[in-house]
């Protein structure tokens, strides 16, 4: 976060040359930030509660934070869907005349940052963000709001394999027995078994599919 307050200046010669000073962050005023679609607690660590503040009145506060939102899915292509999910930065403090809030970089410089952070080799390949600034219309007034659309594509590579393959290769073995010159207690045999690895295979894609849309993924439906 960044702000400046006209009332906190001063001129560097006066002080021994100090332009910079860090302060604790209940010592000036600062913005009260909210985080719209957070469900736990802000996660915020208490030991780097301090503002650092320059001589022209410019404030600087950087605070990590690690939130838990709430996303809206769209599975009806899983395991090979984009997910699209917001994070929206709003102050419900000060209205729209007291307090806007803007990015200071573009959105192809937040994205290039936010994937040197997002080192991680899990389940979610982080893809794109974009960034809406608007003012948001209530009850008691208007207010600023930053959004940041990330998108997100899910790596299909373990459900191809434990799920996929197992699958089309039962689908393919069921029609070479039931093709085969085999006899008709050994073509019993083979499809009793496969029913049980087709089973299997039901289960654990019952385990495995989100739950959390409306619309049930393809694969979910054969």
């Amino acid at each position: 976060q960044e702000w400046k307050n006209t009332f906190v200046t001063w001129d560097p010669q006066d002080f021994c040359n100090i332009s910079k000073i860090v302060l604790p962050t209940d010592t000036y005023w600062s913005p009260s930030i909210f985080i719209l679609e957070r469900v736990n607690g802000n996660g915020l660590n208490p030991n780097l509660d301090y503002m650092a503040v320059t001589h022209n009145g410019s404030f600087n506060s950087t605070q990590p934070f690690q939130v838990t939102l709430t996303c809206s899915l769209m599975i009806l292509k899983f395991p090979f869907d984009t997910q699209t999910c917001n994070l929206s930065i709003a102050s419900f403090l000060y209205p729209v005349t007291d307090l806007v809030m803007n990015t200071r970089q573009t959105p192809a410089e937040i994205m290039k940052d936010s994937q040197s952070y997002f080192l991680t080799d899990g389940e979610w390949k982080f893809t794109n963000l974009s960034i809406i600034e608007y003012t948001a219309e209530m009850e008691d007034g208007e207010f600023s709001v930053v959004t940041y659309v990330i998108s997100l594509e899910r790596r299909p590579t373990l459900y191809i394999l434990n799920l996929i393959l197992p699958t089309c290769a039962l689908y393919l073995l069921d029609m070479a027995v039931l093709f085969g010159p085999s006899s008709l207690q050994e073509k019993i045999n083979f499809q009793i078994a496969i029913i049980l690895g087709s089973s299997m295979l039901a289960v654990i894609l019952n385990n495995i599919l989100p739950t959390s849309s409306n619309k049930p993924p393809i694969i979910g439906t054969h």
